[in-house]
């Protein structure tokens, strides 16, 4: 069992890691207004912007997490090695949604970003209107990267005219 001075000490960290996204958020999003003239580009480039950084955020509470789980003394064998496995899948998952976002980018793209379940996989695209040809063209790098089934993979097209 964790004692109770690291208990405080993790639950401090994880709390201050909140803080600070908290912070890098308004930070990045009133730099990004500054910044830009306003209008839907500005919604639009701040709304990937603020996904990216919850996103990353959320990730590095999981981490940290996962982290404490396996430093435990008090983890059982099983725990340590479910957390093992949690983690190994997360950083998997990263690094495919990393690529295949540069994937759609590198097709003709402005932006794109993926969100990766166990089943299904999410791709929300910078775009007004997909035609058939640029969602097949999204979906076969989806399938091909993943091996996932097209059945199990959404296009989302999102418009910057709302």
């Amino acid at each position: 069992m964790l004692s109770k001075k690291k208990k405080i000490v993790i639950l401090s960290g994880m709390v201050a890691l909140l803080v600070v996204t908290g912070v890098l958020n308004i930070v990045l999003n009133n730099r990004v207004k500054e910044t830009q003239g306003g209008g839907q580009q500005q919604e639009f480039q701040s709304l990937f912007m603020t996904y990216r950084t919850d996103r990353a955020a959320t990730r590095d509470q999981t981490m940290l997490y996962l982290d404490a789980i396996i430093a435990s003394d008090a983890s059982s064998s099983e725990a340590i090695a479910a957390a093992e496995e949690q983690k190994l899948s997360l950083t998997r998952n990263m690094e495919v949604e990393l690529a295949l976002e540069g994937l759609i980018k590198a097709v003709g793209f402005d932006d794109a970003f993926i969100t990766m379940s166990t089943e299904n996989v999410n791709v929300i695209i910078k775009a007004d209107a997909l035609t058939e040809d640029e969602a097949n063209r999204i979906l076969a790098i989806i399938v091909d990267e993943t091996g996932r089934s097209a059945q199990n993979v959404i296009v989302i097209p999102l418009s910057t005219n709302r």
